[in-house]
């Protein structure tokens, strides 16, 4: 069981990496090669997925892998809506609930069948811009789903980390 200070500490290395995994642009074919990049790491690590990258309410990429369902798009929605709604990762906004011990209905009064706080959902944000868009990937637990979304993004602007979330 976490405890606040757990909260504390796993939320600043959160905040850490929204921070460096900034964009200074983002293309289609960025999203397309992220998407596959993803796609390519969960079928290497025989696991089963649903990616979706979106900029600006578009949808750039989407795959659905083998067994997953409408109930793992709708997560997707569900957790980019609050990427959205608050710049933040669905995996920061997740533990920051927690934290105050609420919910997303009653500490921002959104509804849960439209936005869920769990992880898998990672801002796309262009330095001197901010948030643009999302990526997002749903059908393992929140820890896994947002840590295959930020490996592949460290990855792709080559960001140097000394640990992952």
């Amino acid at each position: 069981m976490f405890m606040l200070k757990d909260y504390s500490s796993l939320m600043d290395q959160l905040l850490q990496e929204e921070k460096d995994l900034q964009f200074t642009t983002f293309t289609n074919q960025m999203a397309f090669e992220i998407g596959c990049r993803i796609v390519n790491k969960a079928a290497s690590e025989d696991k089963s997925i649903l990616v979706e990258i979106q900029r600006n309410g578009q949808t750039l990429f989407h795959a659905a892998m083998e067994g997953k369902t409408l109930n793992n798009a709708q997560w997707v929605k569900r957790k980019s809506r609050v990427v959205n709604q608050f710049g933040r990762s669905s995996y920061y906004m997740s533990l920051l609930l927690k934290s105050k011990k609420t919910t997303m209905l009653e500490w921002g009064n959104l509804d849960p069948n439209e936005y869920s706080a769990v992880g898998g959902s990672f801002p796309i944000s262009i330095q001197g811009v901010g948030v643009v868009g999302t990526v997002t990937v749903s059908g393992l637990p929140q820890e896994e789903d947002h840590g295959l979304v930020v490996s592949v993004l460290k990855e792709f602007v080559k960001v140097p980390y000394a640990n992952t979330v």
